[in-house]
């Protein structure tokens, strides 16, 4: 259901102050084991040759990761860790946006949000929204309906930094008028934006629209050979929980985990992996750097 929040506070999140450089912690050995999730996985990569990046989204959704680094000429093994299904509120979502309140903005904080979004903004009619982005990797999902000709879709904010707590405590407000906000999230997500967002005095609805949960088959070959490559990409703390549960209670693991921000990060640390690499500001680029640097740290650059 809908969720309706709103607080009497008025301080946003303080930003905290992050290196800019890559960060690192070095290994410690981690144990691994029993199969309980995955898909139908299969290698994808340039050649295939030797892949030395295993890369865990979706299936279908990892082709721009291992476009850029084949542009470093490296290889690619494809392990889907996760699957998107739909959340309580996704049918609500299409009445929302038809009804008579309109929200001043509506927020996607991820690639799926947005395409969850998208379904329903179109089955709504197409009405007048204005959306703020975490970031560029977010913003590129309505590019192809913003360069349609008679667009009703504005994408008019995105945060100096592509975090959740930045976006929540830079989101513009109209002075002292109320200022609702209409947040579609993952029914997994913190509740760190409608929080943020109360706390500054917007009037938030949040809809948990989609849900990620671990694939539920792995092949066990491709799993073999995951887990001797040096570095495994992840995007979500979903992706980290899936991987920490594949290679539990066998046999040491100490390769790298590369990770698409800081948060992520975080869910890796918390869960016990040790050799973590993350870039400053979330992204496709950052993350690309990343995995290049912890590649190059065990020389496999």
């Amino acid at each position: 259901m809908a969720q309706v929040s709103l607080f009497s506070l008025s301080s946003p999140f303080p930003a905290s102050a992050v290196s800019s450089r890559l960060r690192l912690n070095r290994p410690l050995p981690f144990q691994f084991g029993r199969i309980q999730a995955s898909s139908d996985a299969t290698s994808a990569s340039a050649s295939n040759s030797n892949p030395k990046v295993v890369v865990t989204r979706e299936r279908g959704k990892n082709g721009k990761l291992i476009k850029a680094l084949a542009k470093h000429r490296i290889d690619c093994l494809e392990l889907p860790l996760i699957q998107h299904a739909q959340g309580p509120d996704t049918d609500r979502l299409s009445s929302v946006l038809n009804a008579d309140t309109i929200f001043d903005w509506i927020i996607i904080t991820s690639p799926e949000a947005g395409s969850v979004f998208l379904e329903a903004w179109k089955e709504a009619g197409t009405p007048n929204v204005r959306i703020g982005v975490v970031g560029a990797g977010t913003a590129s999902i309505f590019e192809e309906v913003i360069q349609s000709s008679k667009c009703s879709l504005d994408v008019a904010f995105s945060p100096s930094k592509a975090t959740g707590k930045i976006l929540a405590s830079e989101l513009p407000k109209n002075g002292n008028k109320k200022c609702t906000v209409l947040y579609p999230a993952s029914a997994k997500a913190s509740n760190e934006i409608e929080e943020g967002l109360s706390n500054r005095g917007f009037e938030v609805v949040r809809l948990n629209t989609y849900t990620t949960e671990p694939v539920h088959h792995v092949d066990q070959t491709v799993l073999k050979q995951a887990l001797s490559i040096p570095v495994v990409a992840v995007a979500s703390p979903s992706a980290v929980c899936s991987w920490v549960n594949l290679i539990s209670d066998t046999e040491q693991w100490s390769n790298s985990v590369a990770c698409i921000g800081e948060t992520t990060a975080s869910a890796a640390k918390r869960l016990g992996l040790k050799n973590v690499y993350y870039p400053t500001h979330p992204g496709l680029e950052g993350w690309v750097d990343s995995i290049l640097e912890a590649l190059r740290e065990h020389g496999h650059f």
